[in-house]
């Protein structure tokens, strides 16, 4: 992995957001369920769901990244997993963050494909090793990618100190 870092602003986000949906819409696909791959892609899925003015989300967590560059051996799908019948003879979009490895797409994908009339994706980045190619993608990168929602280390009760990881900043 690069030491080079892709550094995501809010503000870059709400472009990026807004952009992929006009992709979406001039591409002519018009979801009714908008999938989000929990947690970076809620919130994408939000905008996205907003910009296409579809009021029908979902959200499946799924644990692949257990730290920066680290991994399980496979991404696994969290409690409570979506209901297929949900999604049945519906057009998904899939929204994420990132498109890293494109393992946790392919499973939520695949997950999806033997039950919906279409599925397809969108992120705000994809990776050039990403087992899925996305349809909806604002920029390529094989950078790490700084997130506005995940550089700052969580919050704590006024009072305890938090551990600061400088190396994700």
């Amino acid at each position: 992995m690069s030491d080079v870092r892709e550094n995501l602003t809010y503000e870059q986000f709400g472009t990026a957001v807004r952009e992929l949906a006009q992709s979406v819409a001039d591409d002519g696909y018009e979801p009714d369920v908008v999938l989000s791959i929990a947690r970076g892609g809620v919130f994408v899925a939000g905008g996205l769901a907003y910009a296409l003015d579809c009021k029908n989300i979902h959200l499946v967590n799924v644990e692949f990244y257990t730290g920066v560059g680290t991994t399980l051996d496979m991404p696994v799908m969290l409690a409570p997993v979506p209901d297929v019948i949900d999604f049945s003879d519906k057009k998904v979009l899939i929204a994420d963050d990132v498109a890293d490895t494109g393992r946790t797409l392919k499973l939520v994908r695949d997950f999806c494909l033997d039950a919906v009339a279409e599925v397809r994706s969108a992120v705000i980045y994809e990776k050039s090793q990403s087992l899925v190619k996305c349809e909806y993608v604002w920029k390529r990168t094989d950078d790490w990618i700084n997130f506005p929602w995940s550089v700052l280390p969580p919050v704590h009760r006024s009072g305890e100190t938090a551990r600061v990881d400088t190396e994700a900043l």
